[in-house]
């Protein structure tokens, strides 16, 4: 009975990497999913996030964003009475760069125009992650800042990649690290989340910092205020014509 005992538990034990990878990513995808607010994510049609911008050298930025389920979004970020915006409409992505002598609109690049598409996703790329296409590896665990984060590779369509940690309590995200092709060249960022707040039913966090991969130099964003189902006029993430 003894012998018999210790092969069935063997077999058990060599069974288990097997039933653990079978949809363990679109598992933790569940989780995160329901940490957020489940249902109560699609009931966000518009979203609007007040804070500011810190810069290495304590120089500061005022940020407002507003997000449409639409697919628009648009960041306005001002400092001494200049304010850079950056916009997509669902279709087509433009900029505004006052400090580089440009007070018209110019349309931007193909690759910084599927990241700003990106940051129009109310849930964010993870929880859009089944719908666009993207595919999902879950890559195990790792030491975040003495957490044992759950680790998640998200591919998109594009090539474009996402590695998630999550905290295994809240089941919330606590860094990301983003590789994107910009100009020809891969440029990784890492960001750390924090101060998660509830809005209408939904988490998000307050505070993001995020800078190069392996670098001190990081900015920080300090969210105020959070409100949901917004009035949006739906013309601001449309390009203006010239003046």
């Amino acid at each position: 009975m003894e012998r018999l005992s210790r092969r069935v538990l063997a077999l058990c034990l060599a069974a288990l990497p097997l039933v653990a990878a079978a949809g363990s990513a679109e598992d933790l995808v569940a989780k995160n999913r329901a940490a957020r607010g489940g249902d109560a994510i699609a009931a966000v049609n518009t979203l609007r996030m007040t804070g500011k911008l810190t810069f290495p050298g304590g120089f500061e930025f005022s940020v407002v964003e507003t997000k449409s389920r639409a697919g628009g979004v648009r960041i306005d970020s001002t400092i001494q009475g200049l304010t850079i915006v950056q916009a997509y409409d669902g279709a087509e992505a433009w900029q505004i760069q006052p400090f580089e002598g440009r007070k018209d609109a110019a349309r931007m690049s193909a690759d910084e125009a599927r990241a700003i598409a990106d940051e129009a996703l109310i849930e964010g790329y993870l929880l859009a992650a089944q719908a666009s296409g993207s595919t999902l590896t879950d890559l195990g665990t790792e030491d975040v800042d003495g957490t044992l984060a759950c680790k998640l590779r998200l591919v998109q369509a594009d090539g474009d990649e996402f590695t998630y940690y999550l905290d295994p309590d809240s089941w919330l995200e606590i860094r990301i690290v983003e590789k994107r092709r910009l100009r020809g060249a891969e440029v990784s960022t890492e960001y750390e989340l924090g101060d998660y707040e509830r809005i209408a039913g939904v988490y998000f966090p307050m505070s993001i910092e995020s800078g190069p991969l392996d670098s001190d130099q990081r900015q920080k964003l300090s969210l105020d205020l959070v409100e949901a189902n917004v009035a949006v006029d739906a013309a601001i993430f449309k390009m203006p014509a010239a003046k």
